[in-house]
């Protein structure tokens, strides 16, 4: 502790730069009861007491907003009734509240970080000293604009959001179709030279002697359906990867990836998922396809973090025979994981440990530095023990009292054979069966949960859509029928599109198979700084309501500085909830009709557009803005408790109090998290990419969340019976 408050003490003693001083002086000039209270100070204690009365005197003047400070009252319903130069009132009082406290921030590996913003303000003034950077000063000037009200919120209208949306096309235009066609010609060029050059051998893909290039060209445009023959031919080297892009990426972006290589990062990108990028820009698009390029394109600060990076979600880190964080004692350290009482992930070992590509800001990053993750797909195909274990795995769940949900994942599920999934299926209708059977001998009040929804967790209709054939679709419809004779009366298949551009008529087709074995899709969106632009979000919901996709979450980046490139702050998730997913907002008295939706899976698109056209609503705002906590569960309920040197907000988030959790959350408290890039860095990287940041304003202002109520879509059906209030499988 004492070398902790040292450290502190040398950074009040830092100088503040040039263009610190200048904001500083702007701060002042516009506040002059605040440069009052600075200079008049004897001390950062009596600074903050004077800004400390001044707020209260102003919020006292408002009732809700004063209760809501006090957290007398909380919800959605009670944000509502808060002005806008309130939630500045609040966030200056949570900060002089939390005035002093050390958190430690996993960003920098546990460095601790403290917020004091009242005081660096005061040793800025009266000594040029405190450290604080020029980020701080302008989130600074942004509250204090908010605060005297001279920083209004303004709605964007529905037509300011549609311009917004045509900025981005989808992967159904047929000038994208066109463009894609161009890119797949050049990457089969190359995979030609390879083949032709022996690079990859394969008994599966090799050309009969004699044939033109004409004909080899033909060869591979018919492999190009096949799975398999893009899961061979993916990139895994940052050198083919700039040969398949015409070798289009620029010396300091190669830079980057040769050292990802060297770091040991693995490549693996599918030709098909690689035609999706931009060679030739076309005019009507440009940037377009950025959210897509970042999800394959490495950046610094994942290459500086790899090997350190550590584990987001704390149940994910299991020692066997011991509770994870949540407070599940599990069967196997890798096949099962756990945060909720109802849901449980099973991820096979089989080859749908491995996905169809490697997203950069994956969550599993940090299973890739052990190996336990990897690309070498033969190495993951199930042995002869997997069935042995898959029976103890289905026992685990037999005898747990609130399961009621299995979403079986990986990796990804459809990376499994057709013939691995129907054994997990097989061996969960059974249990499934048994536990129906068993519920039969207990008495009301003493019943277990018994099976009701099953969900694959994939990305391959996005990364290979291909995948998606007959025979998949099939087995699909196969166990649906058999599972709905037993109670299971809820099948999702659950995606991740992340841009309109990766919805392309494969996709949309895939999406119509799977469809059509009665699973509904839905989709999670990881909210990246590239998909968080103004109107990308919205543009995707249409699409992929456009082809009967139902939106489930849209999620705030995980991960600490690894991820700090595609890190949108939760300011900015906010601020698309409430400005842009609002024209999407779906009136409550379709509530029940939306709840049998999953039920009609075959006709969803149908009775998409049957609310769509009915309400005039371009698409149906079903998914919740969340973010996974690196404690237990999803909330987007916070309030901004204090800010770094660095301009880094301190956010402090509660549960989600719409749903069940572990009992260890009433142990747990709050979760603290510091974010990885401030707003005025999040606004610069939005100018880097072309985007006009006026668009943006109000940002700063967004300082607290509430969780969105869950739609009926997504909500369990009922039991016709009481269900114990027991939990097994728990020890807290």
């Amino acid at each position: 502790m004492q070398k902790e408050t040292t450290h502190i003490q040398q950074l009040d003693k830092i100088a503040i730069n040039v263009k610190s001083h200048r904001l500083l002086k702007q701060l002042l000039k516009e506040n002059p009861r605040l440069e009052e209270f600075m200079r008049n100070s004897r001390n950062e204690t009596e600074a903050l007491i004077g800004v400390r009365n001044w707020v209260l005197e102003e919020i006292k003047t408002n009732k809700d907003a004063y209760n809501y400070y006090l957290r007398k009252t909380h919800g959605p319903g009670a944000l509502e009734k808060i002005e806008w130069k309130d939630y500045a009132a609040i966030r200056l009082l949570d900060y002089i509240d939390h005035a002093g406290k050390e958190y430690p921030d996993l960003n920098l590996h546990g460095e601790i970080a403290v917020s004091n913003p009242i005081k660096m303000i005061w040793l800025a003034v009266n000594y040029g000293t405190g450290g604080a950077k020029p980020t701080f000063f302008k989130d600074m000037l942004q509250l204090f604009r908010q605060f005297r009200g001279e920083m209004t919120r303004e709605i964007p209208t529905r037509e300011k959001i549609e311009k917004w949306m045509e900025r981005f096309p989808s992967g159904l235009d047929p000038r994208i179709v066109k463009l894609r066609e161009e890119n797949r010609d050049r990457i089969i060029k190359v995979i030609i030279e390879q083949i032709d050059n022996h690079e990859i051998k394969s008994s599966r893909y090799t050309f009969a002697p004699g044939l033109s290039y004409e004909q080899k060209f033909l060869t591979i445009l018919e492999w190009w359906n096949d799975p398999k023959f893009h899961l061979k031919f993916a990139v895994r080297s940052p050198r083919l990867l700039n040969k398949m892009l015409g070798e289009s990426l620029d010396p300091d972006t190669m830079k980057v990836l040769y050292k990802a290589e060297d770091a040991g990062i693995p490549f693996f990108i599918n030709p098909y998922y690689l035609s999706l990028l931009h060679v030739r820009v076309p005019y009507f698009a440009i940037g377009a396809d950025l959210a897509i390029r970042d999800y394959i394109i490495y950046q610094k600060q994942l290459i500086e973090e790899f090997g350190k990076i550590a584990a987001w979600e704390k149940e994910d880190v299991v020692k066997p025979g011991e509770p994870n964080a949540a407070g599940w004692l599990l069967p196997e350290q890798h096949n099962v994981h756990r945060r909720y009482p109802e849901v449980a992930i099973l991820i096979p070992d089989t080859v749908g440990r491995a996905c169809g590509g490697l997203c950069s800001s994956c969550q599993r990053m940090y299973d890739f530095q052990s190996g336990h993750l990897n690309f070498n797909l033969n190495t993951l195909k199930p042995n002869e023990k997997w069935s042995d274990k898959l029976e103890r795995l289905m026992s685990y769940f037999e005898n747990d009292s609130q399961l009621r949900d299995i979403l079986i994942t990986g990796g990804d599920a459809l990376m499994s054979s057709d013939k691995s999934l129907q054994q997990i299926f097989d061996a969960i209708y059974k249990m499934a069966k048994r536990k129906k059977e068993a519920n039969k001998k207990r008495a009301g009040g003493e019943k277990y949960a018994e099976i009701v929804r099953i969900r694959l967790g994939t990305r391959l209709p996005v990364y290979l859509p291909q995948r998606i054939d007959q025979e998949l679709t099939n087995v699909l419809a196969d166990f649906k029928k058999k599972a709905s004779k037993i109670g299971i009366s809820q099948f999702v298949v659950q995606t991740h599109f992340e841009s309109p551009l990766e919805i392309t008529p494969t996709a949309r087709d895939g999406i119509n198979l799977l469809q059509s074995a009665g699973w509904m899709v839905t989709n999670q969106l990881v909210f990246t700084a590239a998909a968080s632009r103004r109107g990308h979000t919205t543009k995707l919901r249409k699409i992929l309501n456009d082809i009967g996709v139902m939106c489930y979450y849209t999620f705030t980046v995980k991960g600490y500085m690894e991820n700090n490139h595609n890190f949108a702050v939760n300011a900015r998730s906010i601020q698309e909830q409430a400005e842009e997913k609002i024209i999407g907002q779906v009136p409550e008295k379709y509530d029940e009709f939306i709840h049998n939706l999953p039920l009609k899976a075959e006709n969803i698109s149908e009775n998409i557009n049957k609310i769509r056209n009915e309400e005039n609503l371009p698409f149906l705002a079903t998914d919740r803005n969340v973010l996974n906590l690196p404690g237990v569960g999803k909330s987007m309920t916070f309030r901004t408790i204090g800010i770094t040197r660095y301009g880094r907000r301190i956010l402090e988030f509660d549960h989600d109090k719409t749903r069940t959790h572990s009992p260890i959350i009433n142990k747990m408290g709050k979760v603290i998290i510091i974010e990885s890039k401030s707003i005025s860095e999040y606004l610069e990287q939005m100018e880097n990419m072309g985007e006009d940041i006026s668009e943006y304003e109000g940002l700063y202002g967004y300082s607290i969340g509430e969780t969105e109520h869950r739609q009926p879509i997504y909500e369990y059906p009922q039991y016709s019976y009481s269900c114990t209030d027991e939990m097994t499988n728990l020890e807290i």
